[in-house]
């Protein structure tokens, strides 16, 4: 099968992208770009908007379509995210231009994850070109906030039941950069990832005069041994996922001048595998509070859900290996890479925890390598990119066009 995607085809798409900032909360110029962008190339596209009440006060923003056959068959589902970090110190180059220099494109976001996003892109238009008549549906979505604090973008597609995907999709694809997160060689599939619940401790003393201190309780002093009983907590491992872990990420306390101080708080970040979750979470953090043997009184506190449905937190997730669809999406990607292709797990959360744990559907991770995402000088791999958009747009004519499958 000859290459249905080029690389200067890419290169260009993914210049424009890298040119239009979207720091989370602020992507309106981008998905504008992106929807007009599917309509003039004949794809469907239109504007899903939501409102979080509860955590953020933030009106966002979503583009989304279905390229429908109108004949039952297989449902493919593919998510990106098109809102970066913010541009941060440190750049030798252009953050928003798309450099290229041997064989990389520079900029914010490049990496992760417009590359994959125009991946995306390119493959749904390559294939509605090519074939008019198949079997089956694609459900994209291009969404907002996924690197900001709650994933808000999918987590209201999802509470909106927007397409359905859950109930609908066979598989999912997300264009994660699966060899750039995992450090592996390209091609790497991802097949799961651990989940992630940020929860706060706090900690309630009795104030003194600091000359006295004995005839105060101390809230900072007892914060520090909790922290200490979490550290020393053993955390549940998972044959694929590796070990859960906890990470303290805040600890403050303060009082009034010269005093005991009487409040404090602990705010952790759980990395959580197969088997935990904010019930198992809460029962740690009470166990730490108990080994700590702590005379103030504590309060543990769960971050607000924004949508219905679900918890606060990114719910870990593993895809069955041998699942049908899944298979055939290995073949794929290995005879458009001409390499067998590497298996791995993510340790980062993201909207895929949403997609693969929340809805249950068969998710795999697989996009280009590169480097220095989140950081200065961020750049993607341009033949890896490339093989990302072709993979794609072969698995679609596989899936949908070659196979005969029963629903």
């Amino acid at each position: 099968m000859s290459n249905k995607v080029e690389e200067q085809e890419l290169i260009e798409l993914l210049q424009r992208l890298v040119s239009i900032h979207s720091p989370y909360f602020h992507e309106e110029e981008i998905m504008d770009f992106v929807e007009s962008w599917l309509k003039q190339n004949g794809l469907p596209a239109e504007s899903h908007r939501y409102e979080d009440k509860v955590v953020t006060g933030f009106a966002g923003r979503n583009v989304v379509g279905v390229l429908d056959s109108g004949v039952p068959g297989p449902v493919i589902y593919c998510n990106g995210h098109l809102d970066t970090v913010a541009v941060c110190e440190g750049w030798t180059k252009d953050p928003l231009k798309g450099t290229v220099e041997d064989g990389k494109l520079y900029g914010t976001g490049a990496l992760d994850m417009k590359a994959g996003c125009a991946g995306i892109l390119l493959a749904l238009k390559a294939f509605s070109q090519a074939h008019k008549t198949f079997a089956g549906k694609i459900i994209y979505h291009f969404v907002s906030d996924e690197e900001g604090p709650c994933g808000l973008g999918t987590m209201f597609l999802i509470n909106d039941k927007v397409h359905n995907a859950g109930k609908e999709a066979d598989i999912a694809i997300i264009t994660e950069p699966s060899a750039g997160f995992s450090g592996l060689p390209h091609p790497c599939i991802c097949m799961g990832a651990k989940g992630g619940y940020n929860y706060t401790i706090a900690v309630h003393g009795t104030s003194s005069h600091a000359a006295t201190p004995h005839l105060g309780v101390s809230a900072a002093l007892d914060a520090s041994k909790i922290v200490c009983q979490l550290e020393a907590m053993e955390k549940r491992s998972d044959e694929k996922l590796g070990d859960g872990a906890n990470c303290v990420i805040r600890l403050s306390s303060g009082g009034a001048a010269c005093s005991v101080p009487d409040y404090a708080e602990i705010e952790v970040f759980s990395h959580v595998v197969r088997g935990e979750n904010q019930q198992t979470l809460r029962a740690e953090a009470e166990e730490a509070i108990r080994r700590a043997d702590v005379r103030c009184r504590c309060e543990i506190r769960f971050r607000d859900t924004p949508a219905a449905g679900f918890d606060g937190g990114f719910p870990p997730y593993c895809t069955d290996e041998e699942n049908p669809f899944v298979k055939q999406f290995v073949d794929t990607v290995e005879q458009t890479c001409a390499k067998k292709a590497e298996i791995a797990y993510f340790s980062a959360i993201g909207d895929f925890n949403y997609v693969g744990g929340t809805l249950e559907i068969p998710t795999v991770l697989f996009g280009p390598t590169g480097s220095r995402f989140h950081g200065s000088d961020e750049y993607v791999d341009l033949p890896s990119a490339t093989e990302t958009a072709e993979t794609l747009y072969r698995y679609f004519v596989k899936v949908l066009v070659e196979n005969k499958w029963e629903k």
